[in-house]
C-alpha cells in the first residue's frame, strides 16, 4: 500500500475528485492548505486581488491557498492514480502542485477490523 498526497490548485478539486471517481478511488481526505513552492508565493496565481498587508516586496506573497489530497492505494495502482492527478492538474504553469508517494505499512477499517488491501475499499 502506498499514501499518495496531492497539493493541487483550489479551482482543480472538482476535476481532481471527478476523474479520480472515474478510475476507481472514490475515497480521499481532502483539507485547505496554504504554502509555497521556489516560486515564493506568486501572487498572479490568485483569481483576486492581493491585499497590501498580504504581498512581499517581491510580488509574492507569504502563503498561497492550495487543496491537499490525501488517499492510501494498493501498490499496483500507484502509478494509474499518478497519471490521473498529473494529467487533471497539470497546466504547464508555475503552481501546479506536488505529489508525494509514501509507505503505508498497513490499514485497518475501525468497524469491521478488516486489514491490509481489503480496508481501503
Amino acid at each position: 500500500m502506498k499514501e499518495i498526497i496531492a497539493v493541487i490548485r483550489p479551482n482543480k478539486m472538482q476535476a481532481t475528485k471527478d476523474e479520480l471517481a472515474r478510475i476507481g478511488f472514490p475515497s480521499m481526505t481532502a483539507a485547505k492548505v496554504f504554502g509555497r513552492g521556489k516560486q515564493r508565493g506568486l501572487a498572479a496565481e490568485l483569481a483576486f486581488d492581493l491585499p497590501a498587508k498580504l504581498a512581499t516586496h517581491g510580488g509574492g506573497m507569504r502563503w498561497i491557498p492550495k487543496r491537499m489530497v490525501s488517499l492510501v492505494v494498493p501498490s499496483k495502482d500507484v502509478s494509474k492514480v499518478v497519471a490521473a492527478l498529473i494529467r487533471v492538474n497539470q497546466t504547464g504553469e508555475i503552481g501546479d502542485g506536488r505529489i508525494f508517494v509514501s509507505p503505508i505499512e498497513d490499514a485497518i477499517r475501525v468497524r469491521t477490523q478488516e486489514k491490509g488491501d481489503i480496508a481501503l475499499v
